[in-house]
């Protein structure tokens, strides 16, 4: 095994390409052509499942039991849930988050026909000079915010006639930022950051040549913020799991904002002890800058790989970032620290292997 180099502007055109590329839980078509393109470049074999998530394919010497990385295409957004009377649109929001982080939102509302009017989220009382001090009273819920879209409706006949339906999707704007100093501030970096470390991490695995020990799957699931993600994306024999998503920077918590975090445990229980202590040692053995932490408000494709009855083991390694689920922010240092760790793992000997021969002992994992 060898730390190997990180392509960091590949990783940042990927992670750019995705963010930009609208993928909503329930409309992610765009953004797996973009992730297949991306493989396929590699050279990579990929296949699809019946429901749209990808399986690729790294081979190694042994087929099976093999492992597998995982991340999720699928962002937040919303939903029309009513056309109503002032010709505005009710939205329910797609996945888990605040109509705080909603408000004066740029986003899109895509039909079934294809057609896409552009719009912004706004209060339902938005103007100061109309409303005065109840635009500072209203209280933070999904039904007191409205998507005004950019289009001649005033009535509820003027959307119809658009038309827009009750169940077109909202995707919602990006809005990224890349500085000069390494951070990057975006929505939908959960979990798109973690795809392009996936990715950046397979690149140099496939450059450097070397063989790896055991077969190892890159799956991209598509419904994680729903809490569906891994549940029917696993081959049967992967016996080893890494989820890599979002760790949560904020008083209270331990995760590294340069580094790579591993999560000992989330809502849904501990992940596994052997295979998180592993990616630890592997972290210290070769110098990975890293931390770990514990999340109270959180669940990843590991909940939903074990809830769907995979005997696997599952870890966690995170990003770190601030503000998840709102206007998000990454430092490039902490997605590099993750797929360096990605492609040291990708090479390092299956866990129980690991055990047998002694190089994991309870000492190494204290």
């Amino acid at each position: 095994m060898k730390a190997l180099p990180i392509d960091m502007e590949y990783l940042i055109r990927v992670l750019l390409r995705l963010l930009r590329t609208p993928s909503p839980t329930g409309l992610t078509d765009a953004a797996v052509r973009v992730a297949c393109e991306e493989l396929s470049n590699l050279d990579v074999p990929i296949e699809l499942t019946r429901r749209g998530a990808i399986r690729a394919n790294l081979s190694g010497v042994q087929y099976s039991p093999d492992r597998a990385l995982i991340g999720h295409l699928d962002t937040l957004g919303a939903m029309v849930k009513s056309l109503k009377e002032n010709g505005r649109l009710e939205l329910v929001p797609i996945g888990h988050w605040s109509s705080r982080f909603a408000e004066g939102a740029r986003c899109t509302a895509i039909s079934a026909t294809g057609r896409r009017c552009r719009g912004t989220i706004l209060p339902i009382k938005a103007s100061g000079h109309t409303f005065n001090e109840e635009i500072d009273t209203l209280p933070v819920r999904w039904d007191t915010v409205e998507l005004r879209l950019d289009e001649r409706a005033i009535s509820r006949g003027d959307l119809m006639r658009l038309p827009v339906h009750v169940g077109d999707i909202v995707a919602i704007d990006p809005d990224p930022e890349v500085a000069d100093n390494g951070f990057i501030n975006s929505r939908h970096l959960d979990d798109k950051a973690g795809v392009a470390c996936i990715l950046a991490a397979t690149k140099a695995i496939l450059e450097s040549g070397l063989t790896l020990p055991v077969d190892c799957h890159i799956l991209l699931t598509i419904s994680e913020e729903v809490g569906i993600g891994a549940s029917h994306v696993l081959h049967g024999d992967v016996a080893e799991m890494v989820s890599v998503d979002n760790g949560t920077l904020a008083p209270g918590q331990n995760t590294s904002e340069f580094g790579a975090t591993i999560c000992m445990q989330d809502m849904a229980g501990p992940y596994d002890w052997h295979l998180s202590h592993s990616l630890i040692d592997l972290a210290r053995e070769f110098g990975v800058p890293h931390s770990r932490d514990v999340f109270k408000y959180y669940r990843s494709d590991g909940a939903s790989a074990l809830e769907a009855g995979n005997d696997i083991r599952t870890a966690l390694v995170c990003f770190g970032l601030d503000a998840s689920h709102g206007y998000e922010r990454v430092h490039t240092d902490s997605l590099k620290a993750v797929a360096e760790l990605l492609a040291i793992y990708m090479q390092s000997p299956p866990v129980m292997a690991r055990q047998q021969t002694g190089v994991i002992t309870p000492g190494a994992m204290s």
